[in-house]
């Protein structure tokens, strides 16, 4: 057990690339070799800086762009081959390394037993799906036998931002997006695409069906926590069929710290959903590592609360 003044630090939402999946690509705006190199690896800068800031364990999933605007087939045979590609590198440093399954969603069953094959024989955690596979939301019941195999499993789902849809960014964010590139991204289209596809899947009633299904969502919540009351109100409101809204995304959801690094916001998720439903994370390479960790180490929280998001949580969750 590590003393209480220097508590293990998990990171749940850190990201790396592998050629399996970004081969299958052509990128208009490709990468700087620099970062396709850092984030391909598993030692180097990586372990540099994970030690830097004082993180213990990344959590790994592979970055967007995933498997979920490919092909059904390319999906799988790409998700299986990244699986077994990041258990390999989890297998050589343990102590340093865990991680999420990438799901071809494209094909829900083969998807519900890919994550039961990296679960069961390649040890993973969990899974990390794009909030749109193929432009479509995954809430639909032809999505449901891969909840229904994560509730089964008892692991979670971790529910990652994609761009907004062609049709949201045309509406929304086209007039802007050649001046400020991250408006139709993590400035706030990723924001709405993931909030949307939290909302979707309680209003599908998934969690009637599967009641202990346990899904993850970053960066504090994608602004859901602070509108909590608001969209539990007006959906008990008159012309809404009866959902307990607050309920099911109180006790069925996570959410991280990830790129999310704000003392007001993390009270107010605090507030809405108790300490143990919160996460730490980074987003790793896309946020540096040392302001995650420094903030956290003085957010106006007890010592108890602190560690619990650090790595109680995680541990607890995840079964680390």
């Amino acid at each position: 057990m590590p003393p209480v003044d220097k508590p293990r630090i998990i990171a749940i939402e850190e990201h790396y690339l592998d050629k399996a999946v970004t081969d299958l690509y052509t990128n208009p705006r490709p990468r700087s070799p620099e970062f396709v190199k850092r984030t391909s690896s598993f030692g180097g800068a990586r372990i540099k800086e994970m030690d830097e800031a004082g993180i213990d364990v990344q959590v790994l999933s592979h970055a967007p762009p995933g498997v979920h605007t490919l092909d059904a087939e390319s999906a799988l045979r790409a998700a299986r081959a990244t699986n077994d590609n990041l258990a390999a590198a989890i297998k050589d440093n343990p102590s340093r390394f865990a991680g999420f399954a990438s799901l071809p969603m494209q094909d829900p069953k083969a998807a519900a037993a890919e994550l039961e094959r990296a679960v069961d024989k390649l040890g993973f955690k969990g899974a990390l799906i794009s909030s749109m596979t193929s432009d479509r939301f995954t809430d639909g019941k032809e999505f449901w036998p891969v909840y229904e195999r994560a509730e089964a499993l008892d692991v979670p789902i971790y529910i990652h931002p994609s761009p907004p849809h062609h049709a949201v960014r045309d509406v929304y964010f086209k007039d802007y997006q050649e001046e400020f590139a991250l408006f139709p991204q993590a400035a706030w289209g990723y924001t709405i695409e993931t909030g949307t596809a939290a909302i979707r899947m309680i209003l599908s009633r998934v969690f009637e069906r599967h009641p202990k299904l346990k899904i993850i969502v970053g960066h504090l919540g994608e602004t859901i926590p602070f509108f909590l009351w608001r969209i539990d109100h007006n959906f008990k409101r008159a012309g809404n069929a009866p959902i307990e809204f607050r309920e099911v995304f109180c006790n069925n959801f996570y959410i991280t710290t990830s790129g999310n690094f704000s003392d007001p916001a993390l009270l107010c998720c605090v507030m809405e959903l108790g300490i143990d439903r919160i996460l730490f994370a980074v987003d790793w390479p896309f946020i540096d590592n040392k302001p995650g960790v420094e903030w956290m180490r003085r957010v106006p929280l007890c010592n108890e609360d602190r560690i619990k998001i650090l790595s109680g949580n995680a541990e607890r969750l995840l079964r680390m």
